[in-house]
This record gives structure tokens, sequence and C-alpha cells, in this order.
């Protein structure tokens, strides 16, 4: 029987029963090894937080998400596959199976591509020995369509070229013979009107309604470029309408011919010109017969620094005061310099003071001369030269300083300054020419009447453009 507890001690051992019952659960959580079933709180939270960084890593550092084992490759098999079979007309051999074509390169010869055909010498011998190949395969120009019909065993079947541009040559081969046809083909000459509005590059939406380079230098190079700065004038909504003749055959376009006739919209203005040919030679015209081709250029090179004017001063080399009869125009040595128009060459050698020198005669008593050439340009005298022909580049010889062109304007004999005096006008279309011109200039006006009329349609009530620039002027009552 145990001894009574008193008081003190049995209070004393109840608190002590009573925190080792409160801290036993919680000890066992920190300190307890295995897993009840159930998690808390915390431990979701610790669970979710490192989840998070270990996919934060896989994503930041892709190395962490590559297994380092070695892929297993599968076992592969090679197996035969038939191959379709060959066309009967291919394996008969069968003409016109089997046409390769070949467009010549620069440098090539007939021969070359021959041999590059693994064709015997013999048989082109055998098409060089009919009628007119030899004169038509000699010469062949760069990009030259070549036609080989070749069969399976590799033996030259068929050879075609084309002799002209309505005439196809075809040589075939058969018992070691050859044998030639000439088959017609031919073409068909449209007119067309090509439109379209500058945008941001002229060449490129000129290319794009199917001009040809040469067709857009001859806007900008021939028929505009007295009236219109291509480089400062031109904006994104000007239009242009051009009219020329293509030459279609089965229908593709073989070729696009010269401008015919084109207006430009340059700032709200219409500018028209129109091709026509006076005494053997293509001109560019108004739509009233006045050339478009000024009689003169007033610097005879391009992007040259004026150095001196016309007028008195003090010669550099002579170191007094005198006359000066031209004008100079400092470039560097070899810098071409351009004929100021059409004209005979009077004279072309050394002239004293002026070195080497051109004096060109421009009739109607107009001449110019270009002097201290470093070397004259292969013409001659009496020989006719055009407008912007190479007579000559830019040199120091004779009495000069420095590399430089001198040029002189002369009327009737008597120098006149070239950077002031007015110009002559060219000599317009009369009589007899000035009728074959609308006669033959009628259809394109028409044509881009026409087109211009449709285009301007919409943008403003009445006649377009065109029609009333060209429309006839009403004569004043006096």
């Amino acid at each position: 029987m145990t001894a009574p507890v008193s008081g003190p001690d049995r209070r004393e051992r109840l608190k002590a029963l009573r925190e080792a019952a409160l801290h036993r659960p919680v000890l066992a959580r920190h300190l307890s090894d295995g897993f009840n079933g159930r998690w808390s709180r915390r431990q979701w939270v610790q669970a979710s937080l490192f989840a998070t960084m270990g996919m934060l890593v896989l994503a930041i550092v892709p190395g962490f998400g590559t297994s380092n084992a070695k892929p297993v490759h599968a076992a592969r098999q090679s197996l035969a596959l038939a191959l379709p079979p060959l066309p009967l007309s291919r394996a008969q051999g069968h003409s016109g199976d089997s046409w390769q074509l070949v467009r010549v390169d620069r440098g090539q010869t007939l021969g070359s591509v021959f041999a590059k055909m693994d064709i015997p010498a013999a048989t082109l011998q055998q098409v060089l020995d009919q009628p007119g190949a030899r004169q038509a395969l000699t010469k062949m120009k760069p990009g030259t369509e070549l036609g080989f019909d070749m069969p399976v065993n590799g033996e030259l079947r068929s050879f075609r070229y084309d002799r002209d541009e309505d005439h196809r040559v075809e040589i075939s081969f058969a018992g070691g013979k050859a044998f030639q046809k000439v088959v017609e083909r031919p073409s068909v000459t449209r007119t067309v009107v090509l439109s379209g509005k500058v945008g941001s590059s002229l060449f490129r939406s000129a290319r794009k309604v199917g001009l040809t380079p040469a067709n857009i230098n001859t806007l900008t190079d021939d028929i505009f470029k007295y009236d219109i700065d291509f480089n400062e004038d031109v904006g994104a909504n000007d239009r242009f309408s051009v009219v020329v003749e293509q030459i279609w055959r089965e229908g593709e376009l073989v070729r696009t011919g010269p401008v015919l006739a084109a207006t430009f919209t340059s700032g709200g203005k219409l500018h028209t010109g129109f091709r026509f040919q006076r005494d053997g030679k293509a001109e560019y015209f108004t739509g009233d017969g006045r050339p478009l081709k000024k009689s003169f250029i007033r610097m005879p090179i391009p992007y040259a620094r004026l150095s001196s004017g016309f007028g008195a001063r003090r010669h550099p080399v002579l170191g007094r005061m005198r006359m000066h009869k031209g004008v100079d125009y400092a470039a560097g040595t070899g810098t071409p310099i351009m004929a100021a128009g059409d004209a005979r060459v009077k004279s072309a050698g050394w002239m004293g003071g002026y070195g080497n020198a051109v004096v060109l005669d421009h009739g109607r008593g107009y001449t110019t001369l270009y002097g201290h050439m470093s070397r004259i340009a292969k013409i001659r005298a009496g020989q006719r030269i055009g407008q912007g022909t190479v007579i000559g580049y830019v040199g120091s010889t004779g009495m000069s300083t420095g590399p430089h062109l001198h040029y002189e304007f002369r009327i009737n004999g008597v120098h006149r300054n070239p950077l002031s005096v007015t110009m002559p006008p060219p000599e317009p279309l009369s009589g007899a020419a000035l009728a074959q011109f609308r006669s033959q200039t009628g259809v394109a006006l028409a044509r881009i009447r026409q087109v211009e009329n449709v285009i301007y349609a919409d943008a403003a009530p009445g006649p377009s453009p065109l029609s009333r620039a060209l429309a006839p002027k009403k004569k004043s009552k006096a």
C-alpha cells in the first residue's frame, strides 16, 4: 500500500504528466523517420517549393533534363524495291520523248557543247554539212537554245536550233545519214501600252509592267532627260505610259521592240514623246513634231566643276590680263569629253596653246572647241558624229597648269559664253515629214489616249490630261 501523496507532490506529478502529453506528438512528428499517411500544411508548402525550383532548373539548364545514357538504336534492314517500269515509248525509243534543251554560255562553241553531251565529232560534222547550218551555228550568241533528242541508248536521234524568229531547223539522224527539215514558226506582233505608277522605284515598277531595261533607258536618257530630273523631280504617284511592239510566238514573248511613244506625268505636268525616223535616224518628238533632244548640251563633261568662267582674267601661265574666250571645267585626267551636239569634225590634233584639241562644226554657223586633252578619241576630220559621242579625254596639254577641259562656243566665228548664250532650238518637222509623222504616230496616240482616259476616269471628270494637252489650240480672234 503506497503512502498517500501530499498535495504539493501530487500537483507536481500531474503537471509533469501533462507536459509530457503535450510535447509527445510534436516531438514524434519532428523525430519520426516514417510517414503516417498524412502531410501537414508545412510539408505541402515545402514540397511545392522544391517542385517549382526543380522545374525552373530544368528549363534554364537543358543539360539537367538530358539523360547521359546512350540512345538505343533500333535494328535497321535494307529492302530491295522494284522501280516502276520504263514507259513503252522510252523503251522503244520513240522520237520526242527525251528532248534536252541547252543554252549556250558566253565563250561556248558548238563543238564544246557536243563534247559535253558526249556526241561524236562525226555527228557534229554531219550537222555542219547541212545547208545554212555552219553560218548559223558558228556565231551563236550567249543564250542561244539548242535541242537534243537523246534516247535511252545515248545516241543522238535529232538536233534542232532556231534559224531566225520564224523558222526552226530540225536535223534527224538515221542509218548513218542526216536529214534536215525547216519548220515555220509564225510570230505575232502586238502593239501594247504598258502603264504604271513610279512607286518606290521607277526601274522596278517599269520592269514589273513589262518594259525592258533598254526601254527604261530610252525614257530616262533619250526622251525625257531634258525636261525631267529623274533624281529630284519624280514622285511615287507620278505615272508613265509606254507604247511598244511585242513579238509573240507559240504563246511566249520573244522580244520587246523600242519605245514608239511615251507619256510621263511629273508633278502634275504631262510630258509626251513619239518616235520617228528623220533622214534614216530614229528621234523622239513632241506631239506637234518638235524634237525633244536639244541642239546642244551645256556641259560636255558630266559632274565636272567650273574652275574658270568666261571673260577677262589673269592668265595662269602668262601672268597678265587676257580675255578668256571660253570656260574651264576641272576634272581628273582621262575623264571622257562628249560632243555638245550633232556635228562634223572640223579638226582633231595639236593646236599650239590648246594642246590636243578638237573643233566641231554643228552647222548654221555654230562651232565648239575642246582643248588640253590628254588624248583624242578615234575620230578624224570630216567625220559625222552624234551628240554625246566621246571625242577625247581630259588632260593638261598645251598652256595648262592642271588637268581640265577648255570649252569654247562660237557663233559665226564670235566667241560666246556657253553658260548664258541662248541655244538654238532644234529644227521641227515640217511639210511631208510632218504629215508622215502624224500618220505614223496616230495609232500610238490613240492607244495612249484610250489607256489614259481609263486611268483618269475616276480621278477627275472630263478629258484626261493627255487629251487636254494634245487638243488643238483655238486661234484667238484679232
